[in-house]
């Protein structure tokens, strides 16, 4: 009886309001619409959003239901909402590597809210978060996903595997102070590597990211060759793909690339050193160069400021004259090239600087868009969930001034967006 008395109590409860609410509907009009880098532009048009997906696109101004918002955006031209393949919302640039052993890592996640909304408002409504410690960029994923912190949605894949001692490991200090900041995703052999991929998974990673190489930030000084082995390469991309999970790998020498790009790893991050022979195994496999040019101008502007120890320097003035040279010829050989920044290491909120750098390297300003849009929304598997402004896709769109397709730098100045239908402040 007392079931029964419940069961009627919720079902007087819906029929008067009490259980389920109204669908949320917004209209917003627009000048000039870009759907997809890939198709021509719609002129006055109005795109219907309800509860957070995009229902219609209209030629003109549809007439707005009764209840329902409405969004005039002029002249603007409305686009899909912008994609960063490789951000670091927990850190700021120019930190002393010594915070690693000061910082709790609590204050990742204080730093990486304000982050996230810099991130939103400068026209990035997805990113994929590439390294953190074990569970700051899954509080902020989760954070922004429920709607709690203002951010974008947030692919994460919390701590890098790395070999010990390479770029990814924690360096520059004791080994006994190693010891204490180790976080476990050091692997050495096929099997324990497979083993730390698993453990990624079970922490909560959206996607499996590897150092490949050395680094240039990093305080071991060993040059940017190749790290793992090629058995251990290809057990990490064996077992992620087994789990569903992509790999994304830091990687600047050529070899290193090569070998990543054979084992089957999804997309090759910075790629600074890639040459032909590279390039083609790339190609070959469907491998993504995701190039961070923007990660070296950040490097650029600090050089010789003190900032950096002398091991770093000393790898950065070794870099820096190859920058871009990878895209041209990844583009030339038909390598997919996806958009990515590292910000992180340089100030969140300047990354759409990256499309002139890309316009500079070789790609069309269409070319450029499509890598944060639809090209990226490929690289994670989610094209049937961003990327495009169509009917049922995510409501994530973003508004500029001027034609992104004729002049990328319009895209540093965004002027209104909208992540999973809500409209950043």
């Amino acid at each position: 009886m007392l079931k029964k008395s419940l069961l009627a109590a919720v079902a007087v409860a819906a029929m008067l309001g009490g259980v389920a609410a109204e669908a949320k509907t917004t209209l917003v009009y627009a000048a000039r619409v870009i759907t997809d880098p890939d198709k021509p532009a719609l002129g006055p048009t109005t795109v219907t959003v309800t509860d957070g997906r995009i229902m219609t696109i209209e030629p003109g101004r549809a007439a707005a239901p009764a209840g329902a918002d409405v969004i005039d955006l002029g002249d603007k031209t409305l686009l899909p909402g912008l994609i960063d393949l490789h951000v670091h919302l927990t850190g700021d640039p120019g930190g002393d590597f010594r915070n690693e052993a000061v910082d709790p890592d609590e204050w990742g996640v204080v730093v990486g809210v304000k982050n996230a909304a810099i991130t939103l408002r400068a026209g990035f409504t997805t990113v994929r978060e590439a390294g953190s410690a074990q569970y700051t960029a899954f509080s902020l994923r989760r954070g922004t996903a429920e709607g709690l912190i203002e951010g974008p949605r947030i692919v994460a894949a919390g701590v890098p595997l790395s070999i010990i001692g390479g770029h990814g490991d924690v360096t520059g200090f004791r080994e006994d102070v190693h010891a204490v900041l180790d976080q476990g995703y050091t692997c050495t052999g096929a099997v324990e590597c497979a083993e730390k991929v698993r453990k990624a998974s079970r922490a909560g990673a959206d996607v499996i990211k590897i150092t490949a190489t050395g680094g240039v930030l990093s305080q071991q000084g060993r040059g940017l060759g190749a790290h793992f082995s090629n058995d251990e390469l290809v057990s990490i991309a064996d077992t992620a793909h087994s789990l569903g999970l992509k790999v994304m790998a830091h990687a600047h020498g050529e070899r290193g690339i090569e070998a990543a790009a054979a084992a089957g790893i999804d997309s090759i991050e910075h790629g600074t050193f890639a040459d032909d022979a590279a390039l083609k195994v790339m190609k070959a496999k469907g491998t993504y160069l995701v190039p961070t040019l923007m990660a070296f101008e950040g490097v650029r502007e600090r050089l010789g400021k003190g900032i950096y120890t002398p091991t770093v320097e000393e790898k950065v003035r070794m870099t820096l004259g190859r920058v871009g040279q990878a895209v041209t010829r990844a583009k030339a050989l038909g390598v997919p090239i996806a958009f990515g920044t590292d910000a992180g290491v340089f100030e969140h909120g300047r990354n759409a600087g990256e499309f002139a750098l890309l316009v500079k390297a070789g790609l069309t300003p269409r070319e450029a868009l499509a890598s944060a849009t639809t090209t990226a929304a490929r690289l994670l598997s989610m094209e049937n969930e961003i990327g495009r402004i169509a009917p049922g896709m995510s409501a994530d769109m973003i508004a500029v001034d001027g034609d992104p397709l004729g002049d990328v730098t319009t895209l540093e100045h965004v002027r209104w967006v909208m992540a999973r239908g809500r409209i950043a402040d």
